[in-house]
């Protein structure tokens, strides 16, 4: 299959699937820190969704969208406009993708502020499913594929959540946020072993 990995510099999904003998390509507007530029688009994806693919598996901001960001629209009880405008342009972003003409096209996102009005995600995944020992719920939109399914499932109890300041997660300064977006390579071999038999 020819895949589109979109917002994606790590490239953790595109090697995954590389692995499994798939066409996958990584985009991003920053360069790739996967170790293969070969395998990297750096420009817009708007642009690579004009282009055909047999899946598309998108992974867009969510600086504006998430959840834990809607404290922000209403300081001291009044509308920040311009985060909402913010959000709006996001929202745009992600239902452009999610609309894409494609087979199958999964997006991945921190669950959502209802203020949005995105669509009903399809299911939570968390890290410690697939073996890693860490707690942050992440949804995922599918079209066209199976549900993501858990492939080493470990006791909740034991895991770490990533609310907790100063664990391995939260740490990087200014690149925290970057490393937080990261796909766990865990993962992404699930994402490849599912996924990439179709």
């Amino acid at each position: 299959m020819r895949i589109l990995v979109a917002c994606e510099e790590s490239q953790a999904v595109t090697i995954a699937f590389r692995e499994k003998g798939h066409e996958a390509y990584s985009c991003d507007i920053q360069d790739c820190s996967g170790g293969f530029p070969e395998w990297h688009i750096k420009g817009d994806v708007i642009e690579q969704l004009k282009k055909e693919w047999d899946m598309i598996i998108a992974h867009p901001p969510c600086t504006h969208l998430s959840n834990a960001g809607a404290r922000f629209l209403y300081p001291k009880g009044v509308l920040n406009h311009e985060r909402l405008n913010k959000g709006l342009e996001a929202k745009k972003f992600f239902m452009s993708i999610l609309n894409s003409d494609c087979p199958r096209i999964v997006i991945e996102n921190p669950i959502p502020s209802t203020i949005y009005g995105l669509p009903k995600y399809s299911q939570i995944i968390q890290p410690y499913y697939f073996g890693v020992p860490l707690k942050k719920k992440t949804c995922l939109w599918v079209k066209g594929v199976d549900l993501l399914q858990p492939t080493n499932m470990l006791n909740k109890e034991e895991c770490e959540s990533t609310k907790i300041p100063g664990n391995w997660f939260n740490k990087g300064g200014k690149e925290r946020q970057k490393n937080r977006s990261k796909t766990f390579i865990e993962i992404a071999q699930a994402m490849a072993d599912q996924w990439g038999t179709i």
